[in-house]
């Protein structure tokens, strides 16, 4: 469910109370600074995926701080990510300082001291979520808070990519599929810490095992569909299409050749079975994602020594049958 606070009701004397009672209800107690006269009406439209709190929030500018007397109030350790959309924002936590820009994305830690400045309009997507569900080194990231992280390049761009359509979705899925989708978020953004201290090695990571996992699987389930390609499946995992590429490389195999595989696979086992003559050699590969009879034929003997016909007569049975034609 989808719960928005907005001041734009009410008259400009009372947007400043009723907005400092919504962001510390959405987010943790926090000290808001107005910096208009005037405040202009600000809005924060927030939702529930698994353990993440999803919301989006628009305003006039501010300045947002998480005080130790704020922190003495509720103890709580939470870890915000914020991806900017709309302005520009200052972030400032154990002794640093970043300017975020939009299409970027930050870290912050509810457990001790920062800011956050924000100096004209903006709009951000934040999520927010218990510390402990991300499973990283304290001193990783305490070494990476108030830090700008791009939304255009590596594991970053794959993260702000991942967090942006999962925000964009959060209300169409259901608990289970919200459960999982969260999970697979929190995993990405272990994976951005441990590359940037330096202890993500592609090759071996669990959390790419389990995302090489949750692929295949989807392919698997998706066979049949001559339109599933690299595009589709990033899409349907809200990762890129050359993260999905890397997945493979975990094998030493690539996608396209995995996918010509378990079709080729699927279509052996059909040839052999009784009802091969009725349907035919081209129907069952149309069945298996093969759009074309003849390119059918190339790969199939390129891949067992013989065509999809010889296959037939001399298949696992050894049986002296007469194909039917395709």
């Amino acid at each position: 469910m989808t719960i928005v606070v907005s001041t734009a009701p009410l008259p400009v004397p009372e947007r400043r109370e009723l907005w400092h009672e919504a962001v510390s209800r959405a987010f943790v107690p926090l000290d808001v600074n107005l910096l208009e006269k005037e405040p202009s009406p600000g809005t924060i439209s927030s939702q529930r995926l698994g353990p993440l709190q999803i919301s989006t929030v628009e305003a006039g500018p501010q300045v947002v701080t998480r005080s130790k007397r704020k922190i003495s109030q509720d103890g709580k350790e939470c870890l915000i990510v914020s991806l900017q959309e709309r302005g520009a924002s200052i972030k400032e936590q154990d002794g640093r300082e970043a300017l975020i820009n939009p299409g970027e994305f930050s870290i912050s830690d509810s457990s001790r001291l920062f800011r956050k400045k924000c100096l004209d309009e903006f709009r951000f997507v934040s999520f927010h979520f218990p510390r402990e569900a991300l499973r990283v080194r304290e001193d990783d990231l305490r070494a990476l808070t108030a830090t700008a992280f791009s939304g255009t390049e590596g594991v970053a761009a794959l993260v702000a990519t991942y967090f942006a359509r999962m925000a964009r979705e959060a209300a169409n899925f259901d608990d289970i599929v919200g459960r999982q989708v969260a999970t697979t978020a929190l995993e990405m953004l272990a994976m951005l810490v441990d590359e940037r201290r330096g202890r993500f090695t592609f090759e071996t990571p669990e959390t790419a095992s389990a995302a090489l996992l949750r692929v295949k699987d989807y392919i698997l389930r998706n066979l049949s569909d001559p339109d599933l390609s690299p595009p589709g499946i990033a899409a349907a995992h809200f990762i890129s299409v050359r993260y999905v590429h890397k997945l493979f490389q975990l094998e030493g195999v690539t996608l396209g050749g995995w996918i010509r595989t378990q079709r080729l696979e699927r279509c052996r086992q059909d040839l052999l079975r009784p009802r091969a003559r009725e349907l035919g050699v081209a129907a069952i590969a149309r069945r298996w994602g093969f759009v074309s009879a003849s390119h059918f034929s190339r790969v199939f003997r390129a891949a067992y020594g013989m065509t999809p016909r010889d296959w037939q007569v001399h298949g696992l049975f050894g049986e002296d049958r007469t194909a039917p034609g395709a």
